[in-house]
């Protein structure tokens, strides 16, 4: 059993394991916050359409586990063109997680995460 954090950068695709969530989700806030700061992505003209930096996924950083064929907790966050970050939580059907006042992507990643799997132990 563990953890795994795939960290997806334009083609690159690095991948990490961890024993223990406190770890993983330590390194997806490391590494978001890294990317976050250098991340700076020009607005996208398609034909009929604008894309704007913020709209644009620069990278996007997931946590599954702590199975290893079937995780039961599937998350991650999403670094935006702009640098700005948004914690999701599932994988197929994303759903954003609401952050609270004052609260990070990553402290609403980690509320969202630490609760899921609480449930589920």
């Amino acid at each position: 059993m563990g953890w795994k954090v795939t960290i997806r950068t334009g083609p690159r695709v690095e991948r990490e394991r961890f024993d223990v969530l406190d770890a993983a989700l330590d390194a997806v806030e490391a590494r978001g916050r890294e990317l976050a700061k250098t991340t700076n992505m020009d607005p996208v003209d398609v034909r009929t359409r604008r894309f704007d930096p913020v709209q644009q996924v620069a990278a996007r950083i997931e946590l599954s586990g702590p199975q290893r064929l079937v995780p039961s907790v599937r998350a991650g966050v999403d670094v935006r063109g702009d640098g700005s970050t948004e914690a999701y939580v599932g994988r197929v059907r994303r759903e954003v997680v609401k952050q609270r006042k004052g609260e990070s992507a990553f402290s609403a990643l980690r509320r969202a995460v630490s609760n899921a799997n609480e449930e589920r132990a």
